[in-house]
């Protein structure tokens, strides 16, 4: 028993060694300790990292096992919002702090505190206001900078929100009348990677698998499954633009939920407390103890919600509830050349020409279909489930052709699955078709500033995973 422990010690100095170049001398014994109970691994793109205990405990572990990442994560969304806005990094940082700060709770904000403490014990140091700004920075450059753009920087055009496909069915609809959750996420190639794979598990609160970016306390594509039996997905709503400055973040409210709520109706009521606007989206939920299925679309002032047992419901980010569609939303549903009205269009074709046979395997093909359903043929483009806006010369009906936004990776996940908290994942596009970086570029100069931001992303195969990984 001594000689396993000595191993361990070994090895975990080892670890750490290779980590961060340096050993664990520089580590205090409290911190060591909290280490020990913490772990890293690579597979097939993505980043396993599993953490527990207090808040200040997940976070040290959080911070000082992904330090390289976050740091490199900050790099990039600095980069881009520099760019985007035209308006210094530093100076979201600071308004962070008086407008977005306050409203988190003590848990998540003591948490955050420890990711920066890990951060700094890994010889990256932050500071507690830029990974709260970091953390905040879907909705800050999606939903709050629209809003206050035109009295700093007039003419910047508005930034792309993040988009996703996905489809969650249950009852008849599946092969053996259980659920079944698929889940892309789409994004611009050059943001801060999605690759992580967070166990996360609290002294408070549920048991949290999901994916995440190095440094958030949240999810933010975002795909979870909790040891209450829930599992979640959603896809943002394109064309909303509404914000509360005084209301709650949305990546505290959904961190706080997943961890807290036991039940579809407790998960949905807690996202409603406080809520701003912010990060708005429609999200598909289920619960494996009650086989319900759930459609929670959440607005400003106006929210959808639906459940069954029987049936399914599809996301591609465009609101089915009315309200929020004609009063919140700018979207044409009808529109078939956009891409979120025409893969709202292929989900249907799928999900009903398999009804009865849906299963995880179908929900991987699902994910990497490929037919536009505007043009009617299969060739992979910004209008397919797996998009690929970078081959479209005009990409999600805007103004910027071969825009690199995409598919950036595939999850599916059924009751069994969520059961063992473990779910089926691919890096790279749900297809598994790799993007040349160099390449593009030399093809589309006209996206020199990406340079040193977008990265290669070769073919990976889909990999289960499981929260208790070691």
């Amino acid at each position: 028993m001594k000689r396993h422990a000595f191993l361990f010690s070994l090895l975990f100095c080892l670890f750490l060694f290779a980590l961060h170049g340096q050993t664990s001398d520089t580590l205090s014994g409290e911190q060591k300790s909290w280490l020990s109970k913490a772990s890293r691994h690579e597979k097939n793109g993505w980043i396993y990292v599993h953490i527990e205990g207090t808040p200040r405990e997940r976070g040290f572990q959080h911070g000082y096992l992904l330090a390289k990442e976050i740091k490199e994560a900050l790099r990039v969304i600095r980069r881009v919002w520099e760019y985007r806005t035209a308006t210094d990094w530093q100076w979201l940082v600071a308004r962070c702090s008086k407008m977005v700060a306050p409203a988190i709770d003590s848990e998540n904000l003591e948490e955050i505190n420890g990711i920066v403490e890990g951060m700094k014990a890994a010889n990256a140091p932050t500071t507690r206001d830029e990974m709260v700004a970091y953390n905040d920075w879907i909705e800050l450059i999606g939903y709050w900078w629209p809003t206050v753009k035109n009295s700093i920087s007039p003419n910047t055009p508005e930034a792309k929100k993040q988009s996703c496909s996905s489809f969650i069915a249950t009852g008849r609809m599946t092969a053996d009348g259980k659920i079944v959750l698929g889940h892309n996420f789409w994004g611009s190639y050059c943001i801060p990677e999605f690759k992580v794979l967070l166990d996360t598990l609290p002294i408070k609160g549920h048991r949290i698998f999901m994916q995440t970016a190095a440094g958030l306390i949240h999810s933010g594509t975002d795909f979870f499954v909790t040891d209450a039996g829930l599992v979640g997905s959603e896809t943002s709503l394109m064309d909303f633009s509404l914000f509360d400055e005084n209301g709650i973040p949305e990546f505290v409210r959904m961190r706080r939920a997943t961890q807290d709520a036991s039940s579809i109706d407790d998960w949905c009521e807690i996202m409603k407390r406080g809520n701003n606007g912010g990060y708005a989206n429609a999200w598909l939920l289920g619960d494996i103890k009650t086989n319900e299925i759930a459609r929670f679309e959440l607005g400003l002032k106006y929210v959808g919600f639906e459940k069954r047992k029987d049936g399914y419901f599809s996301g591609s980010n465009i609101a089915e509830d009315p309200k929020i569609l004609r009063r919140e939303t700018k979207s044409n549903e009808v529109n078939i050349k956009f891409s979120n009205v025409a893969r709202r269009v292929r989900w249907k074709q799928l999900i009903e020409e398999h009804a009865g046979k849906i299963d995880v395997q179908l929900g991987q093909a699902f994910l990497s279909d490929h037919f536009d359903t505007y043009l009617g043929t299969d060739s992979p483009d910004s209008r397919t489930i797996c998009g690929h806006s970078e081959l479209d010369n005009q990409a999600m009906g805007s103004d910027d052709p071969f825009d690199p936004i995409g598919a950036l990776d595939g999850k599916v996940v059924d009751a069994s699955m969520a059961r063992n908290m473990s779910f089926a994942a691919r890096w790279g596009s749900s297809c598994g078709m790799p993007f040349d970086a160099g390449k593009f570029l030399e093809q589309h100069p006209q996206y020199d500033w990406m340079r040193g931001l977008l990265k290669d992303r070769p073919t990976q195969p889909w990999v289960l995973f499981k929260a208790g990984e070691r």
